[in-house]
């Protein structure tokens, strides 16, 4: 990846623990700053935490930041009362985690040590002990099956789209019992069903790697077959943007009707990846990212990103997809996959269809280590270059709710969204009638 920027959704590393970013967003070294005299490890961390809030924080919170350090401040005094010279870092984790919230935007938050290790494995496609399965709620758990990551455990153990997770080793099933098993890399039994028949699977969490790249597959649509283009994630160690572009090119070659783009459960990555993804699908955008230092223009054409006139990245081959599209969103599609999706609007380059998007869609964080730790802190937000702010969801032009009933339909095999993508294909624009974006 090729920017310092990332876009990702604050619930998606505290439930999945599995967000990321590459080397490139995680920040420098920061020396600490220290005042007069010894500083106990978690003054220090408090101290270079509210150094970046009071000097890079470049998001959309009017919260006063320097009443902010003297209130917390004054919290960790008292936490740290009982031996101020050598307060342990930990002690500082919660004060800091409780001025973020305070601070009032949901993308800058401290990651635990814990956190970060995940992050950074899954910043750099590195491996990790997971079973590779993503899971929906049905009946109070999450126990359907809504994605199976390639060269997974899940996929070596049979595990499908839609399978409904019953029981482990003979015993009710619990996502808790399902997600402690993973973390001591047990073997266990699953009973589960698959459209109504009974089946059991056997299955081991296994180190494996953390990328997740875009995949394609083909559905029947009413002229022929239309493509759809799974974007998981945009985080995955890089490569997503030419990925994407390499299956827009593989839909072509096959003579698609249509592309739908899945960005269902996408909580974002980074912008660098996502600008150029998009541009797989609109010939050209322009966007000012807005900081405490000024403005920055950002130009994108054919996978190719220039950062105030300098090249900042692109993909080898590029393709553009001039036929209809549609876009799929839901709930848990945030950050950066909101930027694809507005992207899109923008552009009146086909329907986005699904639900109100997660809201965080109009600013972009950076990750620097701090301590044991990391804090992730937004540092820019964006506009057009007319001065329209970006929006902080997006609005569906076709709003279908997600909840369980759908999850329950997708047990037996439908899929109510995508059949409604698909339908949304027919009348959706081609770049013929539009094609340099908004007019």
């Amino acid at each position: 990846m090729n920017a310092p920027y990332t876009l990702t959704a604050r619930p998606f590393l505290r439930v999945a623990r599995a967000a990321g970013l590459t080397a490139l967003l995680l920040g420098g070294s920061l020396a600490p700053a220290r005042a007069q005299g010894v500083v106990s490890p978690a003054q220090d961390l408090f101290n270079r935490v509210n150094q970046l809030i009071q000097n890079e924080y470049g998001g959309l919170s009017g919260v006063d930041r320097a009443a902010l350090t003297r209130e917390y401040q004054t919290r960790l005094d008292n936490v740290c009362a009982p031996a101020p010279d050598t307060c342990a870092e930990a002690k500082a984790y919660p004060v800091v985690e409780a001025e973020l919230t305070a601070l009032g935007d949901e993308h800058s938050f401290f990651q635990t040590p814990e956190d970060y290790r995940d992050f950074r494995a899954s910043v750099t496609g590195g491996n990790r002990l997971q079973f590779g399965v993503k899971l929906g709620a049905l009946d109070g758990q999450n126990r359907v099956v809504t994605e199976v990551v390639p060269g997974s455990a899940a996929e070596d153990a049979g595990l499908r789209r839609g399978d409904v997770l019953l029981t482990i080793d003979g015993k009710a099933y619990t996502y808790e019992n399902l997600r402690a098993a993973r973390e001591k890399g047990q073997t266990i039994t699953l009973g589960a069903e698959r459209l109504g028949q009974p089946l059991n699977l056997t299955i081991t969490a296994r180190e494996s790697s953390t990328v997740d790249l875009p995949r394609l597959s083909f559905v029947p649509a009413r002229t022929g077959q239309a493509a759809v283009i799974r974007i998981p994630t945009f985080l995955s160690g890089g490569g997503v943007a030419q990925r994407v572009h390499d299956l827009v090119g593989q839909a072509q070659a096959r003579g698609a009707s249509g592309v739908i783009v899945d960005l269902r459960g996408n909580t974002g990555g980074s912008l660098a990846e996502c600008d150029s993804s998009v541009s797989a699908f609109v010939p050209n955008l322009t966007r000012l990212a807005r900081s405490a230092d000024g403005n920055a223009r950002t130009v994108v054409s054919r996978g190719t990103r220039l950062e105030d006139g300098r090249l900042a990245g692109s993909v080898r081959n590029p393709n553009l997809w001039s036929g209809p599209m549609a876009v799929l969103v839901d709930e848990g599609s945030a950050s950066c996959s909101e930027f694809f999706a507005f992207e899109i609007q923008y552009a009146r380059r086909g329907p986005v269809l699904g639900e109100q998007t997660a809201g965080v869609g109009n600013t972009a964080t950076r990750v620097f280590p701090v301590g044991e730790g990391a804090l992730q802190l937004t540092i820019l937000n964006y506009a057009k270059p007319d001065g329209t702010p970006y929006p902080v969801s997006v609005t569906p032009d076709v709003v279908r709710e997600q909840n369980e009933a759908t999850t329950r339909e997708l047990t037996r095999g439908v899929d109510s969204l995508l059949s409604a993508g698909v339908d949304a294909l027919s009348g959706a624009p081609t770049l013929g009638l539009n094609p340099f974006g908004r007019p």
